[in-house]
C-alpha cells in the first residue's frame, strides 16, 4: 500500500481558541519523532482563527494507527474534551 494522508480539521470553541491551539502545537515535535511520520504540520485558517487543520503523510495505515493509540494524542483528547466543536478526519490517498 501506498502512504497514508491524513486531513484532520478541528474546530476550536471561539473561546477556547488559545488552548486549543497551544495543546496542538505540543503534538508537532513528539508526532514528528514517531516511527512512520513522514509529515506532520500544523495549519490555521486565515479567515477563521478557530479552525485548524493537520496535513500528514505516514508511512502506513498501520503506523498512523499507531500513532492514533499514543499516549500524547490521548493527553491531547483530554485537555480539549470540551474545547473543540468539530472534528473531522479524512484519510486520503495521492493518486496524481
Amino acid at each position: 500500500m501506498s502512504k497514508l494522508t491524513i486531513v484532520a480539521n478541528i474546530h476550536a470553541h471561539p473561546d477556547r481558541i488559545d488552548l486549543v491551539k497551544a495543546e496542538l502545537e505540543k503534538l508537532v515535535p513528539i508526532t514528528r519523532a514517531e516511527k512512520g511520520c513522514l509529515q506532520y504540520d500544523l495549519h490555521r485558517d486565515n479567515s477563521n482563527p478557530a479552525h485548524f487543520m493537520f496535513f500528514e503523510n505516514w508511512e502506513t495505515r498501520e503506523l498512523w494507527q499507531t500513532h492514533m493509540g499514543a499516549p500524547h494524542l490521548a493527553a491531547y483528547m483530554q485537555a480539549t474534551e470540551d474545547a473543540v466543536v468539530e472534528f473531522v478526519l479524512n484519510e486520503m490517498t495521492h493518486i496524481a
